[in-house]
């Protein structure tokens, strides 16, 4: 069930720096290396299907795809180079897993937020694009071993370096984000958490009201639970009240899942990730989608499982 869109929203902006823009929706590429196609001129229409809907804003990191997923954004990219500068990159760092470059070095999966290992990422990052910089670069984990001078230094010095415009974090709690601020010069911009209608702890537990107050803009990952809620083993009770509500709206759940982030006061981005071009075309249907606050109520209240107090 597909809605028709008689008069759609344009895509919104989201400023992340006085210089930066992103769109609000932004397209994940953590499957892009899991597609059986995975030539240039496949990734090409799937990035031209984003940008038919002002969709610009990619999400890449260096693990992706076991180490793949950047290459072959970076293959598209020198195939087709007037696509450059029409996106904006956002990539990640200090995950290390035993595989692809590191199939050899590392023993375990683990993080290194370290200067050498920080730097050495964005490089990799920067040679596997074929771009002179990235748009935002986000440290994908808290390290337990951080040192946040060390770290702090990293990201300062490629900013200074032009390597990379702005400087972000993913999965932090408000402590973390102090920590590393507390040793940086250059304002961290961004918070990369997850947040569904599956997992709706920061609503309440303080990481989206931190970000809130800072006025700091709010990636979520995984915006449909890893498909929990649409019933991939997820709250029944969830599920069936979302789907109610889709085929009220005459829409489909997962858009109505997506709607329902992007009705936060916060102005969430929500990334969203496949590899089906027909599905990579109906991603900003939920930007056209109105909810009332019972409307947001309803579903918040049968994710929590229980009338609120």
């Amino acid at each position: 069930m597909t809605r028709m869109r008689l008069a759609p929203h344009p895509m919104e902006r989201v400023q992340i720096t006085p210089d930066l823009g992103f769109s609000r929706i932004a397209y994940g590429m953590w499957r892009l290396g899991d597609d059986v196609d995975t030539s240039p001129k496949h990734v090409q229409a799937k990035i031209l299907a984003c940008l038919d809907q002002g969709i610009t804003t990619m999400d890449q990191a260096d693990i992706y795809g076991g180490y793949m997923a950047e290459e072959i954004l970076g293959n598209t990219l020198r195939a087709y180079p007037d696509l450059k500068s029409r996106i904006e990159i956002v990539t990640k760092c200090d995950i290390v897993v035993p595989a692809g470059r590191h199939a050899e070095k590392a023993r375990l999966k683990y993080y290194d937020s370290g200067h050498a290992h920080v730097t050495a990422s964005v490089e990799a990052s920067l040679r596997l694009l074929g771009v002179d910089h990235i748009d935002l670069l986000l440290l994908h984990r808290p390290d337990p071993m951080m040192d946040p001078e060390e770290t702090g230094r990293a990201f300062d010095d490629l900013v200074q370096s032009g390597k990379v415009r702005a400087l972000g974090v993913s999965n932090f709690r408000p402590w973390d984000w102090s920590l590393l601020q507390s040793a940086m010069r250059t304002p961290l911009v961004a918070n990369q958490i997850e947040l569904s209608l599956g997992c709706i702890a920061p609503f309440t537990n303080g990481d989206l009201a931190f970000l809130q107050e800072r006025k700091v803009p709010v990636m979520a990952w995984s915006p449909l639970g890893g498909g929990t809620v649409l019933g991939a083993g997820g709250n029944e009770k969830l599920t069936a009240t979302l789907r109610l509500m889709a085929e009220e709206k005459g829409i489909e759940p997962g858009t109505l899942a997506v709607a329902w982030l992007l009705a936060h006061p916060a102005r969430i981005l929500p990334v969203i990730g496949t590899n089906t071009i027909s599905r990579i075309r109906s991603l900003s249907e939920a930007v056209d989608v109105r909810l009332d606050r019972q409307d947001w109520f309803a579903l918040y209240t049968a994710a929590l499982g229980h009338e609120v107090p």
